[in-house]
Protein backbone atom coordinates (compact mmCIF):
# COMPACT_ATOMS: atom_id res chain seq x y z
CA UNK A 1 0.00 0.00 0.00
CA UNK A 2 1.25 3.48 -0.71
CA UNK A 3 2.63 5.33 2.29
CA UNK A 4 -0.06 8.00 2.22
CA UNK A 5 -2.88 5.69 3.35
CA UNK A 6 -3.82 6.71 6.87
CA UNK A 7 -1.95 4.60 9.39
CA UNK A 8 -1.09 1.82 6.96
CA UNK A 9 1.57 -0.58 8.24
CA UNK A 10 4.70 -1.11 6.09
CA UNK A 11 4.33 -3.57 4.53
CA UNK A 12 0.77 -4.77 4.88
CA UNK A 13 0.45 -8.47 5.55
CA UNK A 14 -1.73 -10.37 3.09
CA UNK A 15 -5.39 -10.50 4.01
CA UNK A 16 -6.63 -13.76 5.41
CA UNK A 17 -8.68 -15.53 2.77
CA UNK A 18 -12.34 -15.89 3.75
CA UNK A 19 -13.16 -19.49 4.55
CA UNK A 20 -16.48 -21.24 4.93
CA UNK A 21 -17.15 -21.63 8.64
CA UNK A 22 -16.83 -25.03 10.23
CA UNK A 23 -20.21 -26.62 11.00
CA UNK A 24 -21.06 -25.36 14.48
CA UNK A 25 -21.61 -27.76 17.33
CA UNK A 26 -25.10 -27.20 18.66
CA UNK A 27 -23.99 -27.28 22.27
CA UNK A 28 -21.82 -24.20 21.67
CA UNK A 29 -24.68 -22.07 20.42
CA UNK A 30 -27.10 -20.12 22.60
CA UNK A 31 -30.72 -21.12 22.83
CA UNK A 32 -33.19 -18.42 21.86
CA UNK A 33 -35.74 -17.39 24.49
CA UNK A 34 -38.92 -19.46 24.42
CA UNK A 35 -40.73 -16.53 22.80
CA UNK A 36 -38.43 -16.93 19.78
CA UNK A 37 -38.73 -20.69 19.36
CA UNK A 38 -40.75 -22.23 16.56
CA UNK A 39 -44.01 -24.20 16.66
CA UNK A 40 -44.41 -27.78 17.80
CA UNK A 41 -43.82 -30.70 15.44
CA UNK A 42 -46.63 -32.42 13.50
CA UNK A 43 -48.19 -35.71 14.58
CA UNK A 44 -45.75 -38.63 14.63
CA UNK A 45 -47.91 -40.73 12.28
CA UNK A 46 -48.03 -37.94 9.69
CA UNK A 47 -44.27 -37.49 9.95
CA UNK A 48 -43.63 -41.20 9.41
CA UNK A 49 -45.91 -41.29 6.36
CA UNK A 50 -44.27 -38.18 4.94
CA UNK A 51 -40.82 -39.68 5.43
CA UNK A 52 -41.87 -42.88 3.65
CA UNK A 53 -43.20 -40.82 0.75
CA UNK A 54 -39.99 -38.78 0.54
CA UNK A 55 -37.86 -41.92 0.39
CA UNK A 56 -40.08 -43.41 -2.33
CA UNK A 57 -40.06 -40.33 -4.56
CA UNK A 58 -36.52 -39.10 -3.84
CA UNK A 59 -34.36 -42.15 -3.23
CA UNK A 60 -30.81 -41.30 -2.21
CA UNK A 61 -31.61 -37.66 -1.49
CA UNK A 62 -33.18 -38.04 1.96
CA UNK A 63 -30.88 -37.90 5.00
CA UNK A 64 -32.03 -38.90 8.50
CA UNK A 65 -28.68 -39.28 10.27
CA UNK A 66 -29.21 -37.63 13.70
CA UNK A 67 -25.69 -36.15 13.66
CA UNK A 68 -26.45 -34.35 10.40
CA UNK A 69 -29.87 -33.23 11.60
CA UNK A 70 -28.32 -31.76 14.77
CA UNK A 71 -26.23 -29.41 12.64
CA UNK A 72 -29.34 -28.20 10.82
CA UNK A 73 -30.87 -26.86 14.03
CA UNK A 74 -28.62 -23.79 13.78
CA UNK A 75 -27.46 -21.15 11.36
CA UNK A 76 -24.83 -18.49 12.09
CA UNK A 77 -27.21 -16.43 14.26
CA UNK A 78 -26.72 -18.52 17.37
CA UNK A 79 -30.40 -19.49 17.51
CA UNK A 80 -30.97 -23.21 18.16
CA UNK A 81 -34.29 -24.58 16.89
CA UNK A 82 -36.42 -26.64 19.26
CA UNK A 83 -35.87 -30.34 18.50
CA UNK A 84 -34.51 -32.43 15.63
CA UNK A 85 -35.77 -31.98 12.07
CA UNK A 86 -37.54 -34.94 10.49
CA UNK A 87 -35.14 -35.18 7.55
CA UNK A 88 -32.81 -33.33 5.22
CA UNK A 89 -33.71 -33.48 1.53
CA UNK A 90 -30.91 -32.55 -0.85
CA UNK A 91 -32.78 -31.32 -3.89
CA UNK A 92 -31.08 -31.50 -7.28
CA UNK A 93 -33.86 -30.21 -9.52
CA UNK A 94 -37.07 -28.21 -9.61
CA UNK A 95 -38.95 -31.52 -9.74
CA UNK A 96 -37.32 -32.56 -6.46
CA UNK A 97 -38.48 -29.36 -4.77
CA UNK A 98 -41.99 -29.83 -6.16
CA UNK A 99 -42.10 -33.38 -4.79
CA UNK A 100 -41.05 -32.22 -1.33
CA UNK A 101 -43.68 -29.51 -1.26
CA UNK A 102 -46.45 -31.83 -2.49
CA UNK A 103 -45.60 -34.39 0.18
CA UNK A 104 -45.32 -31.78 2.91
CA UNK A 105 -48.68 -30.33 1.93
CA UNK A 106 -50.37 -33.74 1.80
CA UNK A 107 -49.19 -34.77 5.27
CA UNK A 108 -49.12 -31.37 6.97
CA UNK A 109 -45.37 -31.42 7.62
CA UNK A 110 -43.44 -28.10 7.77
CA UNK A 111 -40.65 -27.26 5.31
CA UNK A 112 -37.62 -25.07 5.99
CA UNK A 113 -35.63 -24.11 2.91
CA UNK A 114 -31.90 -23.88 3.56
CA UNK A 115 -28.92 -22.79 1.51
CA UNK A 116 -25.43 -22.53 2.99
CA UNK A 117 -26.70 -21.97 6.53
CA UNK A 118 -24.89 -18.63 6.88
CA UNK A 119 -27.98 -16.63 7.89
CA UNK A 120 -27.86 -14.43 10.97
CA UNK A 121 -31.51 -14.41 12.05
CA UNK A 122 -32.37 -18.08 12.55
CA UNK A 123 -34.35 -18.24 9.32
CA UNK A 124 -32.64 -21.40 8.10
CA UNK A 125 -32.72 -23.33 11.36
CA UNK A 126 -34.69 -26.58 11.10
CA UNK A 127 -36.86 -27.48 14.10
CA UNK A 128 -38.69 -30.45 15.51
CA UNK A 129 -40.36 -32.63 12.86
CA UNK A 130 -39.58 -30.25 9.99
CA UNK A 131 -38.26 -31.17 6.56
CA UNK A 132 -35.09 -29.20 5.83
CA UNK A 133 -35.03 -28.68 2.07
CA UNK A 134 -31.49 -27.93 0.89
CA UNK A 135 -30.96 -26.22 -2.47
CA UNK A 136 -27.15 -26.31 -2.28
CA UNK A 137 -26.89 -28.91 -5.05
CA UNK A 138 -28.91 -26.66 -7.37
CA UNK A 139 -25.88 -24.51 -8.14
CA UNK A 140 -25.62 -24.11 -11.91
CA UNK A 141 -25.48 -21.04 -14.12
CA UNK A 142 -28.15 -21.69 -16.74
CA UNK A 143 -27.63 -18.66 -18.97
CA UNK A 144 -25.58 -15.50 -19.33
CA UNK A 145 -27.01 -13.02 -21.83
CA UNK A 146 -24.75 -10.11 -22.74
CA UNK A 147 -27.41 -8.64 -25.01
CA UNK A 148 -29.90 -8.46 -22.15
CA UNK A 149 -27.35 -7.97 -19.36
CA UNK A 150 -28.83 -10.80 -17.30
CA UNK A 151 -27.98 -14.21 -15.95
CA UNK A 152 -30.25 -17.11 -15.05
CA UNK A 153 -28.94 -19.20 -12.17
CA UNK A 154 -30.04 -21.81 -9.68
CA UNK A 155 -30.35 -20.70 -6.05
CA UNK A 156 -27.52 -22.81 -4.60
CA UNK A 157 -24.67 -21.07 -6.41
CA UNK A 158 -22.40 -19.04 -4.13
CA UNK A 159 -22.38 -15.29 -4.66
CA UNK A 160 -18.61 -15.14 -5.02
CA UNK A 161 -18.48 -18.10 -7.39
CA UNK A 162 -21.10 -16.48 -9.60
CA UNK A 163 -19.11 -13.27 -9.89
CA UNK A 164 -15.92 -15.15 -10.64
CA UNK A 165 -17.69 -16.75 -13.60
CA UNK A 166 -19.36 -13.52 -14.71
CA UNK A 167 -16.03 -11.68 -14.78
CA UNK A 168 -15.05 -13.69 -17.84
CA UNK A 169 -18.15 -12.36 -19.58
CA UNK A 170 -17.37 -8.74 -18.65
CA UNK A 171 -20.17 -8.48 -16.06
CA UNK A 172 -20.83 -8.68 -12.32
CA UNK A 173 -23.80 -9.06 -9.99
CA UNK A 174 -23.89 -6.13 -7.61
CA UNK A 175 -25.12 -7.60 -4.25
CA UNK A 176 -21.96 -7.85 -2.19
CA UNK A 177 -22.50 -9.20 1.34
CA UNK A 178 -19.39 -9.68 3.47
CA UNK A 179 -20.22 -13.40 3.36
CA UNK A 180 -20.26 -13.55 -0.44
CA UNK A 181 -17.68 -16.34 -0.60
CA UNK A 182 -19.84 -18.63 1.58
CA UNK A 183 -23.45 -17.45 1.05
CA UNK A 184 -25.75 -18.50 -1.78
CA UNK A 185 -27.59 -16.34 -4.27
CA UNK A 186 -30.85 -17.94 -3.13
CA UNK A 187 -30.09 -16.99 0.45
CA UNK A 188 -29.16 -13.46 -0.61
CA UNK A 189 -32.53 -13.17 -2.33
CA UNK A 190 -34.50 -14.75 0.52
CA UNK A 191 -33.16 -12.14 2.95
CA UNK A 192 -32.81 -9.24 0.49
CA UNK A 193 -29.15 -9.17 1.47
CA UNK A 194 -27.12 -5.99 1.38
CA UNK A 195 -23.41 -5.67 1.88
CA UNK A 196 -20.64 -3.22 1.21
CA UNK A 197 -21.85 -1.74 -2.08
CA UNK A 198 -25.47 -0.93 -1.26
CA UNK A 199 -25.09 2.84 -1.03
CA UNK A 200 -24.28 3.04 -4.74
CA UNK A 201 -25.64 -0.17 -6.23
CA UNK A 202 -28.62 -1.03 -4.04
CA UNK A 203 -29.70 -4.14 -2.16
CA UNK A 204 -30.50 -7.50 -3.71
CA UNK A 205 -34.05 -6.52 -4.71
CA UNK A 206 -32.64 -4.00 -7.21
CA UNK A 207 -30.62 -6.77 -8.89
CA UNK A 208 -33.36 -9.39 -9.38
CA UNK A 209 -35.50 -9.37 -12.54
CA UNK A 210 -37.46 -12.58 -12.11
CA UNK A 211 -37.85 -15.76 -10.09
CA UNK A 212 -39.28 -19.23 -10.44
CA UNK A 213 -40.90 -20.25 -7.17
CA UNK A 214 -42.41 -23.55 -6.02
CA UNK A 215 -45.46 -23.06 -3.81
CA UNK A 216 -46.36 -25.35 -0.93
CA UNK A 217 -48.79 -27.37 -3.08
CA UNK A 218 -45.96 -28.15 -5.51
CA UNK A 219 -47.08 -25.78 -8.26
CA UNK A 220 -44.49 -23.63 -10.03
CA UNK A 221 -44.96 -19.92 -10.68
CA UNK A 222 -42.81 -17.57 -12.73
CA UNK A 223 -42.75 -14.01 -11.35
CA UNK A 224 -41.03 -10.90 -12.67
CA UNK A 225 -39.68 -10.36 -16.18
CA UNK A 226 -36.63 -10.71 -18.41
CA UNK A 227 -37.37 -7.23 -19.69
CA UNK A 228 -36.05 -3.99 -18.22
CA UNK A 229 -39.61 -2.72 -17.81
CA UNK A 230 -42.68 -4.65 -16.72
CA UNK A 231 -45.73 -3.54 -14.73
CA UNK A 232 -48.15 -6.39 -15.37
CA UNK A 233 -50.20 -6.81 -12.23
CA UNK A 234 -48.74 -6.76 -8.74
CA UNK A 235 -44.99 -7.17 -8.35
CA UNK A 236 -44.82 -10.66 -6.86
CA UNK A 237 -41.13 -10.90 -7.67
CA UNK A 238 -40.36 -8.03 -5.31
CA UNK A 239 -42.65 -9.64 -2.73
CA UNK A 240 -40.66 -12.88 -2.86
CA UNK A 241 -37.35 -11.08 -2.38
CA UNK A 242 -36.82 -10.86 1.37
CA UNK A 243 -39.69 -13.23 2.21
CA UNK A 244 -37.31 -15.59 4.07
CA UNK A 245 -38.80 -18.81 2.72
CA UNK A 246 -42.26 -18.11 4.13
CA UNK A 247 -44.12 -17.81 0.81
CA UNK A 248 -42.44 -20.31 -1.50
CA UNK A 249 -39.18 -21.99 -2.48
CA UNK A 250 -37.00 -20.10 -4.95
CA UNK A 251 -35.71 -22.52 -7.60
CA UNK A 252 -34.46 -20.23 -10.38
CA UNK A 253 -33.23 -16.64 -10.42
CA UNK A 254 -33.05 -14.18 -13.31
CA UNK A 255 -30.51 -11.57 -12.26
CA UNK A 256 -29.76 -8.08 -13.47
CA UNK A 257 -26.08 -7.76 -14.35
CA UNK A 258 -23.82 -4.73 -14.63
CA UNK A 259 -20.82 -4.29 -16.91
CA UNK A 260 -17.52 -4.44 -15.06
CA UNK A 261 -16.50 -0.97 -13.89
CA UNK A 262 -13.30 0.10 -15.68
CA UNK A 263 -10.52 2.29 -14.34
CA UNK A 264 -8.82 2.76 -11.00
CA UNK A 265 -10.63 2.31 -7.71
CA UNK A 266 -9.26 4.81 -5.18
CA UNK A 267 -9.32 3.55 -1.60
CA UNK A 268 -9.42 5.93 1.34
CA UNK A 269 -8.56 5.17 4.95
CA UNK A 270 -9.50 7.73 7.59
CA UNK A 271 -8.96 7.56 11.36
CA UNK A 272 -10.94 9.53 13.91
CA UNK A 273 -10.60 10.14 17.62
CA UNK A 274 -13.95 8.52 18.40
CA UNK A 275 -16.77 6.71 16.64
CA UNK A 276 -19.13 9.69 16.87
CA UNK A 277 -16.69 11.81 14.86
CA UNK A 278 -16.39 9.11 12.22
CA UNK A 279 -20.17 8.81 12.02
CA UNK A 280 -20.56 12.57 11.58
CA UNK A 281 -17.89 12.53 8.88
CA UNK A 282 -19.67 9.74 7.00
CA UNK A 283 -22.92 11.70 7.17
CA UNK A 284 -21.05 14.72 5.82
CA UNK A 285 -19.80 12.67 2.86
CA UNK A 286 -23.38 11.67 2.06
CA UNK A 287 -24.57 15.27 2.39
CA UNK A 288 -21.83 16.44 0.01
CA UNK A 289 -23.55 14.62 -2.85
CA UNK A 290 -20.49 12.50 -3.69
CA UNK A 291 -21.46 8.85 -4.12
CA UNK A 292 -18.89 6.37 -2.79
CA UNK A 293 -19.14 2.73 -3.83
CA UNK A 294 -18.08 1.56 -0.36
CA UNK A 295 -18.17 3.47 2.94
CA UNK A 296 -17.61 1.24 5.96
CA UNK A 297 -17.17 2.34 9.57
CA UNK A 298 -15.44 0.30 12.29
CA UNK A 299 -15.37 1.27 15.96
CA UNK A 300 -12.44 0.74 18.32
CA UNK A 301 -13.55 -2.73 19.37
CA UNK A 302 -13.83 -3.96 15.79
CA UNK A 303 -10.48 -2.37 14.87
CA UNK A 304 -8.76 -4.26 17.67
CA UNK A 305 -10.50 -7.50 16.70
CA UNK A 306 -9.70 -7.39 12.98
CA UNK A 307 -6.13 -6.30 13.63
CA UNK A 308 -5.57 -9.28 15.92
CA UNK A 309 -7.37 -11.69 13.59
CA UNK A 310 -5.76 -10.67 10.28
CA UNK A 311 -2.39 -9.29 11.36
CA UNK A 312 -3.14 -6.03 9.53
CA UNK A 313 -2.68 -3.21 12.02
CA UNK A 314 -5.66 -0.88 11.94
CA UNK A 315 -5.96 -0.43 15.69
CA UNK A 316 -2.95 1.67 16.65
CA UNK A 317 -3.78 4.86 14.77
CA UNK A 318 -7.20 5.90 16.06
CA UNK A 319 -10.37 4.78 17.81
CA UNK A 320 -12.54 4.56 14.70
CA UNK A 321 -11.95 4.07 11.01
CA UNK A 322 -13.71 4.80 7.75
CA UNK A 323 -12.90 2.71 4.69
CA UNK A 324 -14.14 4.34 1.49
CA UNK A 325 -13.87 3.45 -2.18
CA UNK A 326 -15.04 5.26 -5.30
CA UNK A 327 -15.36 3.82 -8.78
CA UNK A 328 -16.31 4.83 -12.29
CA UNK A 329 -15.19 7.52 -14.70
CA UNK A 330 -14.86 10.24 -12.05
CA UNK A 331 -13.51 8.01 -9.29
CA UNK A 332 -10.29 9.93 -8.60
CA UNK A 333 -11.94 13.36 -8.53
CA UNK A 334 -14.71 11.99 -6.27
CA UNK A 335 -12.17 10.44 -3.94
CA UNK A 336 -10.26 13.69 -3.68
CA UNK A 337 -13.50 15.47 -2.81
CA UNK A 338 -14.22 12.90 -0.11
CA UNK A 339 -10.73 13.33 1.34
CA UNK A 340 -11.42 17.06 1.70
CA UNK A 341 -14.71 16.37 3.49
CA UNK A 342 -13.11 13.90 5.87
CA UNK A 343 -10.23 16.22 6.76
CA UNK A 344 -12.67 19.05 7.34
CA UNK A 345 -14.42 16.76 9.82
CA UNK A 346 -11.30 15.90 11.81
CA UNK A 347 -10.07 12.78 10.04
CA UNK A 348 -6.47 11.68 9.52
CA UNK A 349 -6.80 10.63 5.91
CA UNK A 350 -4.82 8.83 3.24
CA UNK A 351 -5.60 7.42 -0.19
CA UNK A 352 -4.18 4.78 -2.49
CA UNK A 353 -4.94 3.59 -6.02
CA UNK A 354 -2.91 0.39 -5.67
CA UNK A 355 -5.27 -2.55 -6.39
CA UNK A 356 -3.59 -5.03 -4.05
CA UNK A 357 -3.57 -2.62 -1.13
CA UNK A 358 -7.23 -1.88 -1.72
CA UNK A 359 -8.08 -5.58 -1.90
CA UNK A 360 -6.26 -6.19 1.38
CA UNK A 361 -8.18 -3.50 3.25
CA UNK A 362 -11.56 -4.59 1.89
CA UNK A 363 -10.78 -8.23 2.74
CA UNK A 364 -9.91 -7.18 6.28
CA UNK A 365 -13.30 -5.49 6.56
CA UNK A 366 -15.03 -8.61 5.23
CA UNK A 367 -13.51 -10.62 8.04
CA UNK A 368 -15.00 -8.48 10.81
CA UNK A 369 -17.57 -11.15 11.67
CA UNK A 370 -14.98 -13.90 12.07
CA UNK A 371 -12.77 -11.53 14.04
CA UNK A 372 -15.62 -10.76 16.44
CA UNK A 373 -16.33 -14.48 16.87
CA UNK A 374 -12.75 -14.91 18.03
CA UNK A 375 -13.54 -12.69 21.03
CA UNK A 376 -16.27 -14.93 22.48
CA UNK A 377 -19.84 -15.92 21.75
CA UNK A 378 -21.64 -13.31 19.66
CA UNK A 379 -25.11 -11.99 19.05
CA UNK A 380 -24.85 -10.03 15.81
CA UNK A 381 -27.51 -7.38 15.36
CA UNK A 382 -28.61 -5.50 12.28
CA UNK A 383 -30.42 -2.18 12.53
CA UNK A 384 -30.67 0.51 9.88
CA UNK A 385 -31.29 4.20 10.46
CA UNK A 386 -31.51 7.29 8.24
CA UNK A 387 -27.94 8.22 7.40
CA UNK A 388 -28.08 11.52 9.23
CA UNK A 389 -29.02 9.58 12.39
CA UNK A 390 -25.83 7.47 12.40
CA UNK A 391 -24.14 9.63 15.07
CA UNK A 392 -27.20 9.36 17.32
CA UNK A 393 -27.35 5.58 16.89
CA UNK A 394 -23.67 5.16 17.73
CA UNK A 395 -24.14 7.37 20.79
CA UNK A 396 -27.03 5.17 21.91
CA UNK A 397 -24.96 2.02 21.45
CA UNK A 398 -22.18 3.47 23.63
CA UNK A 399 -24.66 4.63 26.27
CA UNK A 400 -26.44 1.26 26.48
CA UNK A 401 -23.15 -0.65 26.64
CA UNK A 402 -21.82 1.54 29.46
CA UNK A 403 -25.03 1.49 31.49
CA UNK A 404 -25.77 -2.24 31.15
CA UNK A 405 -22.19 -3.50 31.37
CA UNK A 406 -22.53 -5.38 28.08
CA UNK A 407 -19.73 -5.55 25.53
CA UNK A 408 -20.84 -4.18 22.15
CA UNK A 409 -18.56 -3.72 19.15
CA UNK A 410 -19.97 -2.21 15.99
CA UNK A 411 -19.25 -2.19 12.28
CA UNK A 412 -21.51 -0.23 9.95
CA UNK A 413 -22.26 0.11 6.27
CA UNK A 414 -22.08 3.85 6.82
CA UNK A 415 -22.95 4.62 3.22
CA UNK A 416 -26.49 3.31 3.71
CA UNK A 417 -27.04 3.64 7.48
CA UNK A 418 -26.90 -0.08 8.31
CA UNK A 419 -25.20 -0.90 11.63
CA UNK A 420 -24.18 -4.26 13.08
CA UNK A 421 -23.83 -3.81 16.85
CA UNK A 422 -22.46 -7.13 18.06
CA UNK A 423 -22.78 -8.33 21.64
CA UNK A 424 -19.80 -10.33 22.91
CA UNK A 425 -20.35 -12.59 25.91
CA UNK A 426 -18.64 -15.42 27.74
CA UNK A 427 -18.23 -18.72 25.93
CA UNK A 428 -19.21 -20.50 29.12
CA UNK A 429 -22.74 -19.09 28.90
CA UNK A 430 -25.09 -21.80 27.58
CA UNK A 431 -27.59 -19.21 26.29
CA UNK A 432 -27.61 -15.53 25.45
CA UNK A 433 -27.66 -13.73 28.82
CA UNK A 434 -30.84 -11.83 29.60
CA UNK A 435 -28.83 -8.63 30.00
CA UNK A 436 -27.81 -8.93 26.34
CA UNK A 437 -31.41 -9.42 25.18
CA UNK A 438 -32.48 -6.42 27.29
CA UNK A 439 -29.76 -4.24 25.79
CA UNK A 440 -30.65 -5.42 22.28
CA UNK A 441 -34.28 -4.57 22.95
CA UNK A 442 -33.27 -1.01 23.81
CA UNK A 443 -31.31 -0.66 20.58
CA UNK A 444 -34.16 -2.05 18.46
CA UNK A 445 -36.68 0.28 20.06
CA UNK A 446 -34.42 3.29 19.69
CA UNK A 447 -33.65 2.57 16.03
CA UNK A 448 -37.37 2.42 15.26
CA UNK A 449 -38.01 5.63 17.21
CA UNK A 450 -35.59 7.63 15.05
CA UNK A 451 -37.08 6.41 11.78
CA UNK A 452 -35.04 3.25 11.40
CA UNK A 453 -35.77 -0.44 11.07
CA UNK A 454 -35.13 -3.67 12.96
CA UNK A 455 -33.15 -5.25 10.16
CA UNK A 456 -31.42 -3.89 7.09
CA UNK A 457 -30.23 -7.14 5.56
CA UNK A 458 -30.21 -10.16 7.89
CA UNK A 459 -33.98 -10.62 8.01
CA UNK A 460 -36.39 -11.24 10.87
CA UNK A 461 -36.24 -15.04 11.11
CA UNK A 462 -36.71 -16.29 14.65
CA UNK A 463 -34.44 -13.71 16.19
CA UNK A 464 -36.54 -10.57 15.74
CA UNK A 465 -40.10 -11.70 15.20
CA UNK A 466 -41.23 -10.54 18.66
CA UNK A 467 -40.33 -6.94 17.73
CA UNK A 468 -41.86 -6.99 14.24
CA UNK A 469 -45.27 -5.70 15.27
CA UNK A 470 -43.68 -2.75 17.03
CA UNK A 471 -42.23 -1.54 13.75
CA UNK A 472 -45.08 -2.45 11.39
CA UNK A 473 -48.05 -1.48 13.53
CA UNK A 474 -51.11 -3.65 14.09
CA UNK A 475 -52.84 -3.09 10.76
CA UNK A 476 -49.82 -3.68 8.55
CA UNK A 477 -48.78 -6.68 10.63
CA UNK A 478 -52.15 -8.34 10.04
CA UNK A 479 -52.05 -7.51 6.33
CA UNK A 480 -48.68 -9.21 6.02
CA UNK A 481 -49.88 -12.25 7.94
CA UNK A 482 -52.84 -12.40 5.55
CA UNK A 483 -50.48 -12.51 2.57
CA UNK A 484 -48.60 -15.35 4.24
CA UNK A 485 -51.87 -17.29 4.73
CA UNK A 486 -52.83 -16.76 1.08
CA UNK A 487 -49.61 -18.36 -0.16
CA UNK A 488 -49.38 -20.94 2.62
CA UNK A 489 -52.83 -21.77 4.06
CA UNK A 490 -51.56 -24.54 6.35
CA UNK A 491 -48.65 -22.49 7.65
CA UNK A 492 -46.07 -25.07 6.57
CA UNK A 493 -43.40 -22.89 4.94
CA UNK A 494 -40.76 -21.90 7.48
CA UNK A 495 -43.35 -21.83 10.27
CA UNK A 496 -42.70 -19.57 13.21
CA UNK A 497 -40.17 -17.52 11.24
CA UNK A 498 -40.85 -13.80 10.71
CA UNK A 499 -44.41 -14.11 12.10
CA UNK A 500 -45.46 -15.86 15.28
CA UNK A 501 -47.63 -18.84 14.33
Amino acid sequence: MSADVAGAPKPLQPAVSPQAPEPPQVAEFPQAPKSLQGPKSPQAAQSAEALDALNRELPGRVVTDPAVLELLRVDRSGVVADGLPLALVEAESVADVQAVCRIASAFGVPVVTRGAGTGLAGGGAGGAGEIVLSTLRMNRILEVSAANQLAVVQPGILNGALNEELEGHGFWWAPDPASKHISTVGGNIATNAGGLLCAKYGVTREAVLGLKVVLIDGSLIDVGHRTVKGVTGLDLCALMVGSEGTLGVIVECTLKLRPLVPGVVPTIGAYFADVGSAARASAAVTASGIQPAIMELMDAGVLRAVSAYTGVDLASHGDSYLLIQTDGANAVAEAEGIVDVLRANGGTVGMTTDPQSALTLVDVRRQAYAAKEALGKVLVEDVSVPRDKLPAMFAKIDEVAARTGTTIVTVAHAGDGNLHPTFIYDRAEPVVPQAVWDAADELFTYAISIGGTLTGEHGVGLLKRQWLGEELGERQYELQRGIKRLFDPQGLLNPGKVFAK
